[in-house]
């Protein structure tokens, strides 16, 4: 089996995997990084989307020798760890606004909700529904979801919240 060095959370991590085993597989199995969940297993359902080079991408259906140069953020990523530890304002809306319920597909729907604020300072409610299209929340909780993304959205325009 090849070795690949990849850059996750900002870390350069060496791991040793078969070049068709996915990047979902190397996290959970070989990184331990349980956050990102497996869902369909298809790339469809969106509860395994991680960020690459800060799009939005379903691990599931990515192969490991794919991304070598790529920077990947798994949900572990997100928050500021040390003396300073603090929730992202994303991570901070959707405790806020309840936006789970059996949370399986929470740092899927975060992962995407990052992106698109990045992208998009202050987005309407068509443009997170369009944008947040594929990730799917079998509990139905998408208002709250959306929610979460308006506060986010507000804070980080307001400056609330960094």
């Amino acid at each position: 089996m090849p070795d690949y060095v990849l850059n996750i959370n900002g870390t350069r991590l060496k791991v040793t995997a078969p070049e068709d085993e996915t990047l979902l597989s190397v996290l959970r199995n070989r990184l331990e990084l349980t956050g990102t969940k497996y869902g369909c297993g298809e790339g469809q359902c969106g509860a395994c989307t991680v960020l690459m080079d800060g799009t939005p991408t379903r691990s599931c259906s990515l192969p490991v020798s794919g991304i070598a140069a790529a920077k990947i953020t798994t949900i572990e990523g997100l928050a500021q760890e040390g003396p300073h530890a603090a929730l992202t304002p994303m991570q901070q809306a959707f405790l806020e606004e309840g936006a789970f319920q059996c949370g399986y597909c929470t740092s899927g729907m975060i992962m995407s909700a990052t992106a698109l604020l990045r992208d998009t300072h202050n987005p309407n409610e068509s443009q997170i529904l369009a944008y947040m299209n594929g990730n799917v929340c079998r509990c139905g909780t998408y208002p709250r979801i959306l929610a979460a993304i308006q506060r986010a959205a507000r804070q980080t325009v307001s400056g609330g919240a960094k």
